[in-house]
């Protein structure tokens, strides 16, 4: 295999394998075996390692690497990230929706599930994820891009080459968050007090490969921004989700 060859495979088990981790980590679909896609994996490290020109950070094979960092560096969010308030009775929701149809008319809602985690920025550039960061005091935040990308379930790089920022929630999925307790107390570590608190630790940790033995995953709900696009409603712009493949 020449050098040219060499990088025309790479290239093609990226796709493959960035194709496998949606279809496994966002729809639930394998296509393959665990087997073919660790060959899949393998085909691309040695050939990465072969010819270290074509190694580049949006390769599924970076999502785990790197040496423990000595503090998280400050990241200014390109959209603030607001907190969202809270409603807990009939009422509440009802004095929203009056407050809403005051201001803007009448309204078509998007209801989708509340899930208890730790709310994350993604900011991707020509399709590839640049930048991941914590909410912080939702001006400026803490960026844990090596951490984040070891959640599978985020991809690397887009099917277009898009310039955009989403918003989402890192989980711990609740099977997880037993196993890990029963492996701290095996080990007489402290436990967890719950999910959200796992998904927050484990994803502020120093070690993006602790964090990569977490089992974390991700709910992407809001599109903050994407450029040359204006969206007039929600709905519409989580359809831009599926045509990117986020």
């Amino acid at each position: 295999m020449d050098r040219e060859e060499a990088r025309k495979r790479i290239e093609e088990l990226r796709e493959k394998i960035n194709y496998h981790n949606y279809r496994y980590y966002v729809l639930d679909q394998p296509e393959i075996s665990d087997y073919e896609y660790d060959m899949l994996m393998r085909e691309l490290i040695e050939l990465e390692e072969k010819y270290p020109e074509f190694k580049t950070p949006d390769s599924p094979s970076q999502r785990v690497g790197g040496e423990p960092l000595d503090e998280f560096e400050p990241f200014t969010h390109i959209v603030p990230m607001l907190s969202l308030a809270n409603a807990f009775t009939a009422e509440e929701i009802k004095d929203f929706d009056r407050r809403v149809k005051e201001a803007v008319g009448e309204v078509e809602y998007v209801v989708e599930p509340k899930i208890d985690g730790l709310s994350v920025e993604l900011v991707y550039e020509n399709g590839i994820f640049t930048v991941g960061s914590t909410r912080g005091d939702g001006i400026v935040g803490e960026n844990v891009t090596p951490n984040l990308k070891t959640i599978k379930s985020i991809p690397l790089r887009l099917k277009d080459s898009v310039n955009l920022v989403v918003r989402g929630e890192v989980f711990m999925p609740k099977a997880s968050f037993a196993k890990l307790n029963e492996e701290r107390a095996e080990r007489g570590e402290s436990l967890f007090a719950n999910p959200r608190n796992a998904a927050a630790g484990s994803v502020r940790q120093l070690d993006p490969k602790v964090t990569a033995k977490r089992d974390l995953d991700i709910f992407i709900f809001n599109l903050q921004r994407i450029e040359g696009r204006d969206f007039k409603t929600h709905g519409g712009s989580l359809r831009i989700f599926e045509r990117t493949g986020i």
